[in-house]
């Protein structure tokens, strides 16, 4: 690979969310604070939502280092899980022994006997459902029974779904308002914007071990921007593919032709800020045929009418 060729360490655009790479990004700086605001007032539901390849995982992955120790976390990344797969999962995150459970009824009390001891000793739980927008209707009928459990003075289990801008569409539907009455903080991700770009990638460079001079110039840096849209995933996506293309040339340098190339080579991209010579041209041909006809109808404009009549 390239790695040696540029300095680097370790792959610095990879699309497996590693905490290592982790960027101090506006919109995720602004999901924890919301999450533990709500963690500390003693809120139930928290709902955070965002597009693909915004860093979701990634964010979950940071939750779980940021939310404080008198909290006791629990992590569901699959949630295409029936009731009794999601509850066992939970169950196997609180290391709760299911060995003798033979029924889901079983399950359940067991699920609660555990949150009432993590709450006897001075915790409370919080579960993260990651890709919560694929649960199904009786998992998340699950999760909000779940949200019941509570002493006299405070929630048993704190619950935070992580998911797509799906996950509010399905909310909205009428058989789940009793679940989305119970969401008391939300917060939706954004993309990067263009300066946030710029520190992403320089960040991940860094990370990787590369100590030289700026490879991406900004005038690239820019143009990544905006075909990404500044989605992260994107952004990782072509700069990988345009540090392979240097590295094939022998190349210590990224060039707009690598972001052309890396663009109609990547899904979901925008391909205009990738071809800024095709609308360079669509410009001079449109000037062009604005001349042309200009001149096939010069003798009919009324200014050349007039100066025939003021000419001897």
């Amino acid at each position: 690979m390239y790695l040696y060729h540029f300095g680097l360490r370790q792959l610095p655009f990879t699309i497996t969310p590693n905490t290592q790479f982790y960027c101090e990004l506006n919109s995720h700086v602004e999901a924890v604070k919301v999450v533990l605001t709500a963690l500390k007032t003693g809120e139930g539901f928290i709902k955070i939502t965002g597009e693909v390849g915004t860093g979701k995982t990634l964010l979950c992955r940071r939750l779980l280092d940021e939310i404080p120790d008198y909290f006791r976390t629990a992590y569901v990344p699959d949630s295409y899980l029936n009731p009794e797969e999601l509850r066992r999962a939970i169950a196997h995150e609180l290391e709760v022994d299911t060995q003798a459970v033979d029924t889901e009824h079983q399950l359940a009390r067991a699920l609660q006997q555990r949150l009432l001891e993590i709450n006897q000793s001075g915790q409370s739980v919080v579960l993260l459902i990651d890709e919560a927008q694929a649960l199904p209707e009786d998992s998340l009928e699950a999760v909000r029974l779940l949200s019941n459990l509570e002493t006299e003075s405070r929630k048993l289990i704190h619950i935070v779904l992580i998911g797509q801008p799906e996950l509010d569409q399905r909310l909205q539907q009428h058989r789940f308002r009793q679940l989305r009455q119970r969401i008391s903080f939300s917060y939706q991700l954004t993309a990067m914007n263009a300066a946030e770009t710029a520190r992403y990638i320089g960040h991940r460079m860094n990370v990787g071990g590369y100590k030289g001079a700026p490879i991406f110039p900004a005038a690239v840096v820019t143009a990544t921007y905006q075909a990404s849209r500044g989605i992260p995933r994107l952004v990782n996506m072509l700069c990988h593919k345009m540090l392979l293309l240097a590295y094939g040339e022998g190349r210590h340098q990224i060039t707009r032709k690598d972001l052309k190339l890396a663009a109609a080579d990547t899904e979901d991209v925008s391909q205009q800020s990738g071809r800024p010579e095709l609308w360079l041209w669509i410009g001079l041909f449109s000037t062009a045929l604005v001349a042309v006809l200009l001149l096939l109808f010069y003798d009919q404009l009324p200014v050349h009418n007039w100066l025939s009549g003021l000419l001897p």
